[in-house]
């Protein structure tokens, strides 16, 4: 299916702008036309699961949904404080092309001292950037899944001893629509991958909906594979995969796919949380989370960061130091909670046990501030030492893009830099550390 090219979305006029300043502590360093030509991706669902249009990031609601009765009821507490002022200084960002012309970009991953850019793209192929141009397309498995909308090739992540073994892996919807984990090699060519090589690892049922399939795959600090997975689709987690500990969906999980146990073609790593338990899936590493499209680990502190999209009104950053276990066993409360805001039930719920965000933002009139969040990476580069500590992300539909800084309290207000006039897709991380992102115009930019 061809991907959908979106109309634009309003841009925030002056007089709006001073009506969100209480929502978002900055001040926006000016905006940019959205480059034009290219080919665009489908952007992540707004109407109702049954949609035939569903927009690719990481997916909206859907039509809203009567909310069931948690799994698990909780009493009620207070209501949540509100977020500390943030923590930086302001900063100048702009967005420089690197190359245009991509077909469908999701995301950029990189192979560890690789300089090479991998660019995913949704409809299946893998190309490589170097130099500033396109090089050749890497791998090539349209064939073997199911696109667009939220479907397609959704993750890359290269081994840590990449250079040696030459194995990597891809994160895609197979035909059936459900989630497929698969390993692949390197061929004798090393701008070419075996298209024959693949193993299956892990194959996560997606039943009724084709929306909220997650996104990227990376390996942590701990050469250990994170999978971030969504809820199931629809809107509202009918199902209450979020919160339920018997299903892969509304997770984020950890393997090793350095061994295997039993029939498995990886093992449980024996830190997972819930290993030993019978109520619960030895590959779960974290729950509650909505759908976790983007997420990363500070390349400096080891910290994870999750950008998990929301429901109708609030989009949300996770921060889990590594100091305090960098995610082990947490829940991040969906769908209990969306960002910092009753969800189920609607007023009254428990925050008790609860990982609440470290920053959020609401929509907006019309999306106008933002739809989707596209999580990205604290910066560690050196061109740009006034940007180190920085995590950056921006949304899919406004464009816009904040901070916050990684070593700041835990809870902040996101700092505006840039209006892009982007619809933002994906961030990738270079050897070095600087950031790239991608659009859905087709074109592969730099962050300077």
């Amino acid at each position: 299916m061809r991907p959908v090219r979106r109309p634009n979305h309003r841009r925030l006029s002056p007089a709006a702008a001073a009506a969100i300043a209480a929502v978002l502590v900055a001040a926006c360093a000016g905006g940019q036309a959205t480059p034009s030509g290219g080919t665009f991706v489908a952007p992540p669902a707004t109407a109702s699961p049954s949609s035939a249009v569903l927009r690719l990031t990481p997916g909206l609601a859907g039509a809203s949904m009567p909310a069931p009765a948690s799994a698990s009821p909780r009493p009620t507490t207070a209501p949540t404080p509100a977020a500390a002022p943030t923590q930086l200084a302001p900063a100048t960002i702009s967005l420089t092309v690197v190359v245009g012309n991509l077909a469908s970009p999701i995301g950029v991953a990189v192979a560890a001292g690789d300089p090479r850019l991998f660019v995913i793209g949704q409809a299946g192929q893998i190309v490589i950037v170097s130099g500033g141009k396109v090089v050749g397309t890497f791998l090539d498995i349209s064939k073997l899944l199911s696109c667009c909308g939220e479907r397609g090739l959704l993750g890359l992540a290269f081994h840590p001893q990449y250079a040696s073994n030459g194995r990597f892996f891809v994160r895609y919807t197979d035909p059936a629509g459900d989630v497929r984990i698969s390993e692949f090699h390197v061929s004798s060519d090393p701008n070419k991958a075996d298209p024959a090589s693949e193993k299956i690892l892990l194959t996560i049922p997606h039943p009724n909906y084709a929306n909220h399939n997650g996104g990227r795959i990376v390996f942590g600090p701990d050469g250990y594979l994170y999978i971030g997975t969504g809820d199931g689709g629809s809107g509202g987690d009918p199902n209450n995969h979020g919160q339920s500990l018997q299903t892969l969906l509304g997770k984020l999980l950890r393997i090793d796919v350095d061994h295997t146990t039993g029939t498995k073609p990886y093992a449980i790593p024996s830190t997972n949380p819930f290993v030993g338990r019978s109520d619960a899936l030895p590959e779960i590493f974290a729950y509650g989370l909505r759908n976790p499209y983007s997420f990363s680990f500070d390349r400096l502190t080891g910290d994870l960061w999750i950008g998990d999209v929301g429901q109708d009104l609030w989009e949300e950053v996770d921060r889990a130091p590594v100091s305090s276990g960098g995610g082990n066993g947490l829940d991040f409360g969906w769908s209990v909670m969306e960002g910092n805001h009753c969800y189920k039930p609607a007023s009254g719920c428990n925050t008790s046990g609860l990982t609440l965000p470290l920053a959020e933002y609401t929509h907006g009139s019309g999306d106008s501030i933002g739809c989707a969040i596209i999580g990205g990476y604290v910066y560690r580069g050196s061109a740009h030492p006034e940007l180190s500590g920085r995590y950056f992300f921006g949304d899919e539909c406004s464009g816009h893009i904040w901070d916050v800084t990684a070593a700041g309290p835990p809870t902040q207000s996101p700092q505006l830099l840039l209006s892009s006039g982007l619809n933002i897709d994906g961030w990738g991380e270079d050897v070095s550390g600087e950031l790239y992102l991608v659009a859905a115009n087709g074109v592969l930019y730099q962050l300077v």
